[in-house]
Order: structure tokens, then C-alpha cells, then sequence
């Protein structure tokens, strides 16, 4: 290589080690190091500074003398050694870190809440997470100093970045996780030019690469005091567009803690499933912005409580803190991270008495859940809304999918609007994330009368045919007592022959509509023909006995309207042959 000289670092006689900088060569404005190969006495300098050499050209002659150890390593850079530069970087890092800010650390305290870092810490794999703008400050210049913002606004208010999750359970390493988390000891977690900034990289990162989102949401919504760029209203920020594009696309949990309102509630919203502890108090506008609507005058605690979003179905996993809102969060993403190798099931003889033989009598159908599925994987989704239908993810050999019942306990099992919502939902999110279904049935039919219909009954009921109409992953059905009407065979994808199996345990009934409606209906004038109270009600009891033989599960059985009638005890393996393979 032709170049200058631009420095020579040795004399004559002088004893160097091999990697000592000899000469300093200057080329197309850029200083490349000769450094010598190997120990030795310097015994002639060939070049100046400043002069002009060519390549090949010999700088210096060494004598190939011996060169003490000690000497060979008098030069070489110590590894702790911490250069000035690098010294900067860390001490910027260090300022948001929460061993540095220990008011922010003690107000979190105060109110029985983790910081976000101790959160995002609970969620990845230890050394995993690689942070994104940690270096950002809120765009603020105009009106706070540059020292004031560093330590009082590190990365703006929000910790972004990729790490695994899972990796001990999984025993793969764990999955790649995109992690943003607003934090409310800055600025009260609201959304700041920057932090939208961050936003926008880290959900377009997460498409391009398909990983998960996992969204801590706690924050006042947006911020009106940045002052460093041209901003009129903000509206043409993309992050709540770049965030809605992912659903459907990767799996995206949100996490809540305390306070969220207006944007920081819309992105919690796109999740699709929302954890939140029972201090949360969630809502499209806070106080300031109900107050300045002319609404009224309200506590932050009165808008959107924890108990009013579970039971109307914005919240579908309730906690009792950070601790337990990050272990389902990593709970619900093993779901979607693949089969597990160890599991264990309860006795599934158990199931046999389940059902009670009295066909009039309740049961907790969520035991027959809990039974019937490995234990300890059932995460059940929305419990507070949609009383009439049970959602869950579980596992059956480790493998998982999605369990949707109706539940006797509430209206005989019959589906209102709610629960018609519910299913639906779940059903979407299973598809679209490919995870198997299991519908296990229990339902007198879709709920009627004049106020059913005063919540929209028809168009809801009718989202469950449309939306089992177009699953995308293998479901089966399993009868455990009553099989009626429409209500059945949206229990079903739209028919008893659309899922991989439809199957009954000894317990199932079977009819157009319920039997004893079935009888006044079609009977009612053999049955107004007798006047006695008494042998009227004998000859319908006769009448809803014949329709009850007529449907039991052996005759729909024979008949093939179903494929089989199974020992309870054997649903574990229809399961798994619906599912094995997928």
C-alpha cells in the first residue's frame, strides 16, 4: 500500500514486542498501524517522517534477538482497561438505570409496583435483551437543559428491545420476543415524540422478523410538552397503524399496571389478550381530558376499574400484581412456543362421573376441564365476561390448543350475546395463531325471548358460524350431555360434520330444539285436549321421555349424525388423533 509516513515510534537499539506500533502509515486520509510480527532490537530506521513510500517498501530492520516474556507484553492493552470513550457511553447508560434513581425506585414502592426495568427483566431470559434508543431523551431541549433531560428522562420514558423468553422451559433457547414497556416514572409513562419514535422500530422489526410483541402499557397517554419538533395535532404518527398491522400476524400480550388511559389504552387494546392487575385502572381518556370534554370531574381510580374492565371483557386475565402479571404473560407465550416434553394427567376414569346421570343436574364444567386436560396448562382467558362460555388454552401430551364450553352453571348453558362474543374471539385468535380447538358442548340452544334480542343476539350468534366457518386449524367436538338446535352446531364449526371428529359421551341428548320446548310445541293440541292437570302433566313427561330416547347419543349414533359414542375416559385419544401431526 502506497502512503506517508506520518509517524515513526521507534530508534535504533530500542527493544520492542511483537504487536508494538512501529511506524505510522498515512493513506486516502486514513492512519493504518505497522506493528511489529514478532519480538526483537530495532537495528536501522529506512524511513522519515513525511516521506513518501511505496508498497513493499522496507520501513526498519529488527534483529531477531531474544525478548524477555515480561518485555513481550509491556505494550499489550490491559482487558479492563476502560477507555474515556467508552467511559461516556457508560455513564449515559447508567443514568437510567433504577440503582441510580432510587426516588423513581422508591415512589414504585410506595404503591406496591415494580419498575418497568425489574419487569422486563422478570420476562426475558437472563443476558438476553438487547436494548433500542436507550440512549434517547425526550425532545424537551427548548425548554429543560440537556443534563436535566438525561437524568430525569432516560429513554424517554419508554424501554424497547429484543430478548428470549422461555429458553428453560423450552429448553431451545427460548423464543425471540420484541419487548416495549412504558416507563411511569418518567414523565408518568406518556407517549413522547421520541418514545413513538421507538414504537415505530421496534413493531416494524417485529413484522419483518415475525416475533412476538409483549406491550407494558402503564402511561398517561400523550404528551403535549415536547417542544423540539414541528408538531401541530401529531396525528400522522404510525405506530398505532404499525401495531394493529401485527394482529393476526404474531401473537401480542398486554401487560397493565396501575394507570392507562388514552393511547397508552388503544395499543393495550390491539392486544390480543390483556393482563392487567387489579390496581389497574384502564380508560380511552383520563380525567384531564373527561374534564376538559366538560364530562365531570373525576379520580384517576374512578375511570375504568380493574373489576369494571374484567367483567365487561377489556381485561382478560385479572392478577394480584407485577409478579403474577409477568408469569402468565410468559405463560400465554409457551402456548405459542411449541410442545412441551414432560406432563403429567389426572385419572381420566374421573371423567365417567363427571356428568351427573340426573340430566337435570349442574355441573362445574370446569373440573371436566381441568381433568381432561394435562395438568396445570389450563390458562382460562375472559372468566369475568361471557359467564355462558368457558375459553382456555391447555395442552393435551404437552401439545396445545384451545378449549371453548359452554357452562351449564349459567342460563343452562344456553348462549347469549356475551358468550357468543366471547367464543367467537377466541376462536379468531386460535385460527389465526395456529393453535387446535376442542369444543366441548353443554347447550340448550342459542338464548331467545324479547330481551336476548335487545343485545343484538342475531348478529352476534351469527358471528360463530362465520367465524368457524373459515378456521384455519384442525377442531373436534365432544357432546357432554345436551346437543340442541343452532345452538349445537355453532358448538361445531356450523355442523356435527364439519369438525375432524363429533363425538358424545353417554350422557348426550340430541335434538332440534330442547325436548320439553319440542314437546309443548309439536303436541301442544294432544296435550290441551286433556283436561286433567294431573294426566296432562303425565302424558308430556311420557312424551319428553319418548324425544329423550329418540336423541339419546347410542341412537344419533346409529343414525351417523355423530361419529361415535365414546367412554369418557378415551377423549384424551380422539383428541389426539384430531391433532397429531399438525
Amino acid at each position: 500500500m502506497k502512503g506517508m509516513v506520518a509517524g515513526v515510534s521507534v530508534q535504533i537499539g530500542q527493544k520492542v514486542a511483537a504487536g508494538e506500533p512501529l511506524v505510522i502509515l498515512e493513506a486516502m486520509k486514513m492512519e493504518h498501524i505497522v506493528a511489529a510480527e514478532r519480538g526483537g532490537i530495532v537495528k536501522r530506521v529506512l524511513v522519515r517522517a513525511n516521506a513518501v513510500v511505496e508498497a513493499d517498501e522496507p520501513l526498519l530492520v529488527l534483529d531477531a534477538a531474544h525478548v524477555d516474556a515480561a518485555d513481550e507484553t509491556e505494550h499489550s492493552a490491559s482487558l479492563d482497561e476502560i477507555r474515556p470513550d467508552l467511559a461516556e457511553v457508560s455513564e449515559r447508560h447508567a443514568f437510567g438505570l433504577d440503582e441510580n434513581r432510587p426516588e423513581a425506585v422508591a415512589k414504585r414502592r410506595k404503591t406496591g409496583q415494580r419498575t418497568a426495568r425489574e419487569n422486563v427483566a422478570d420476562l426475558v431470559d437472563e443476558g438476553t435483551f438487547v436494548e433500542y434508543g436507550a440512549l434517547v431523551i425526550a425532545a424537551q431541549r427548548q425548554r429543560r437543559t440537556k443534563e436535566d433531560l438525561i437524568a430525569r428522562t432516560p429513554a424517554d420514558g419508554m424501554i424497547a428491545g429484543i430478548g428470549r423468553v422461555n429458553g428453560e422451559l423450552f429448553g431451545n433457547g427460548g423464543t425471540q420476543t420484541v419487548v416495549t414497556s412504558y416507563d411511569y416514572t418518567v414523565l408518568a409513562g406518556t407517549q413522547g415524540t421520541m418514545n413513538h419514535l421507538k414504537k415505530d422500530r421496534m413493531f416494524e422489526i417485529a413484522e419483518q422478523q415475525g416475533l412476538p410483541v409483549v406491550l407494558f402499557s402503564e402511561g398517561g397517554g400523550g404528551r403535549p410538552g415536547d417542544t423540539d419538533y414541528a408538531i401541530i395535532a401529531g396525528l400522522d404518527c404510525r405506530a398505532f397503524q404499525y401495531f394493529a398491522e401485527l394482529s393476526g400476524k404474531v401473537p401480542l400480550v398486554g401487560v397493565n399496571s396501575g394507570r392507562c388511559f388514552a393511547g397508552n389504552a388503544a395499543l393495550l387494546g390491539c392486544c390480543d389478550v390483556v393482563i392487567a392487575t387489579k390496581a389497574s385502572n384502564i380508560g380511552m381518556g383520563g380525567p384531564a381530558m373527561i374534564e376538559g370534554g366538560g364530562l365531570g370531574v373525576f379520580a384517576p381510580e374512578d375511570v375504568g376499574p380493574s373489576e369494571s374492565q374484567y367483567r365487561n371483557g377489556v381485561i382478560d386475565v385479572l392478577v394480584e400484581d407485577d409478579v403474577e402479571a409477568v408469569a402468565v404473560a410468559k405463560r400465554y407465550l409457551g402456548y405459542f412456543q411449541g410442545d412441551l416434553a414432560q406432563w403429567e394427567h389426572a385419572d381420566q376414569r374421573l371423567l365417567r362421573s363427571a356428568v351427573p346421570e340426573n340430566r337435570l343436574r349442574v355441573y362445574d364444567v370446569r373440573n371436566v376441564i381441568e381433568t381432561l386436560f394435562d395438568r396445570e396448562s389450563v390458562l382460562e382467558l375472559r372468566a369475568g365476561f361471557g359467564a355462558g362460555m368457558i375459553t382456555a388454552l391447555a395442552r393435551i401430551e404437552g401439545r396445545p390448543l384451545g378449549v371453548i364450553a359452554n357452562n351449564p352453571r349459567h342460563l343452562g348453558g344456553a348462549i347469549d350475546g356475551e358468550a357468543s362474543d366471547k367464543a367467537a374471539d377466541f376462536m379468531k385468535l386460535c385460527s389465526t395463531c395456529g393453535i387446535p380447538l376442542v369444543f366441548l358442548c353443554d347447550t340448550p340452544g342459542f338464548m331467545v325471548g324479547p330481551e336476548a334480542e335487545e343485545t343484538a343476539l342475531v348478529k352476534r350468534a351469527a358471528r360463530l358460524f362465520t367465524t368457524g366457518a373459515s378456521l384455519a386449524v384442525p377442531f373436534c367436538t365432544v357432546v357432554l350431555r345436551k346437543g340442541y338446535g343452532l345452538g349445537a352446531q355453532s358448538m361445531a364449526g356450523g355442523s356435527f360434520k364439519a369438525p375432524v371428529f363429533t363425538i358424545s359421551w353417554p350422557t348426550g341428548e340430541f335434538g332440534g330444539m330442547g325436548l320439553e320446548g319440542a314437546v309443548r310445541l309439536g303436541f301442544r293440541k294432544e296435550l290441551e285436549s286433556i283436561e286433567d292437570p294431573k294426566a296432562r302433566d303425565k302424558m308430556f313427561q311420557q312424551m319428553v321421555e319418548l324425544a329423550y330416547q329418540r336423541g339419546k347419543a347410542i341412537n344419533m349414533a346409529e343414525h351417523f349424525e355423530i361419529d361415535a359414542v365414546i367412554d369418557p375416559a378415551e377423549t384424551r385419544r380422539w383428541i389426539l388423533s384430531a391433532i397429531t401431526g399438525w
